[in-house]
């Protein structure tokens, strides 16, 4: 009697296992089917959300202006915000062509003249003697000097023959997030319903509170990082555009890198005031040492207006972020890298903190 019972219990024991075991299989069949379907827009997905966060004040307010008029603001949002994505990088791409395919050509024909190295040049610690020697040689024989960095120069243009490549993307990716971005303004109310049922599934009652850290970090490292890089970039590549540099579109792309990761546009504005003077006129060279000032300055006037209030990331989060999101995503990773890395800490430490006092 035990032992028919025992072999009852067994089968139905058995049989719900079974069941259990091809539900949860179906289920994670069906899940690593749609991530597949779905991995080639993840970044745009995560990009645009970012935007739509980071936006959605000014968006509100051009939706009250238009008289609550929600998918009309929205599609104002997403044409106006297209326009100021392409327009600069077109022009900027514009001038990195043409200034890659002057300096081709002078190079080929030997027509390229570079200026003999400031006498005073050789007086600098450590690198001035070796730099001066070989800007004499540049100045004098430039086929020679090409030679002696041919190694140097073939890494270099694989780096910026990938970085291009990365680069075109990252517009694509860009110009889907935005419009990813349109349609989350225009459904925000069910947008963020989602968002904070979500964080209530699970964290329960701390949902609303992680929902709330994650909104104010997305919108403080957006606006008070991402938003001063974008302004800073801009008007420098405006500059070396007006100013004729040579690829103005390659610096204003390195002024983004390195204003974003925290080191400031300096290094690269510096060598471009040096480069104006020794090649353009007074004039030029003048006013864009005048238009560098404060544009390298801004950022410390930017950054507290825009950061927001009770999220004080540290910068080497938001540098480690930056960086790793370039290497492992391209030009669209300094974007998401910083902010999703940023995110993560607040909510890591937000957890902690929770933990402990419920202790």
């Amino acid at each position: 009697m035990n032992d028919s019972n025992l072999s009852a219990s067994d089968r139905i024991f058995l049989h719900r296992s079974l069941e259990a075991t091809i539900r949860i299989g179906l289920l994670i069949i069906i899940t690593v089917w749609c991530f597949k379907i779905v991995e080639p827009f993840i970044t745009p997905i995560i990009w645009g959300g970012i935007i739509a966060i980071a936006a959605h004040p000014l968006y509100s307010r051009l939706r009250t202006a238009l008289g609550e008029r929600h998918k009309l603001a929205a599609t104002v949002f997403t044409f106006v915000f297209l326009i100021i994505l392409i327009v600069p990088t077109v022009l900027l791409t514009e001038t990195l062509i043409d200034g890659l395919k002057m300096l081709a050509e002078k190079i080929k024909d030997g027509s390229l003249s570079i200026p003999p190295p400031p006498e005073n040049l050789h007086n600098l610690m450590i690198i001035g003697e070796p730099l001066a020697k070989f800007w004499l040689l540049a100045s004098e024989n430039i086929h020679s000097a090409l030679q002696q960095l041919t190694p140097v120069l073939k890494v270099i243009g694989s780096w910026l023959l990938s970085a291009a490549t990365g680069a075109g993307i990252a517009i694509l990716h860009f110009v889907i997030a935005i419009i990813i971005a349109g349609i989350l303004l225009a459904n925000s109310s069910s947008s963020n319903r989602t968002a904070r049922s979500i964080t209530r599934r699970l964290a329960d009652e701390k949902g609303a509170d992680y929902a709330d850290l994650a909104e104010a970090t997305i919108r403080s490292v957006a606006n008070g990082i991402l938003g001063v890089a974008l302004i800073q970039s801009l008007l420098a590549g405006l500059g070396f555009m007006v100013a004729g540099v040579p690829a103005a579109g390659l610096w204003a792309l390195l002024c983004l890198i390195l204003s974003i990761a925290q080191i400031g546009i300096a290094p690269i504005l510096i060598p471009v005031i040096i480069y104006l003077f020794y090649t353009a006129d007074t004039f030029t060279a003048m006013a864009f040492l005048i238009w560098s000032i404060p544009l390298s300055l801004i950022d410390n006037i930017l950054k507290p207006i825009l950061l927001g209030r009770g999220v004080k990331t540290p910068m080497a989060i938001i540098f480690i972020g930056a960086i790793g999101g370039l290497l492992s995503s391209g030009v669209i990773g300094l974007f998401i890298g910083a902010v999703i890395l940023s995110l993560g800490y607040e909510l890591f430490f937000l957890w902690l903190n929770t933990d402990s006092s419920s202790e």
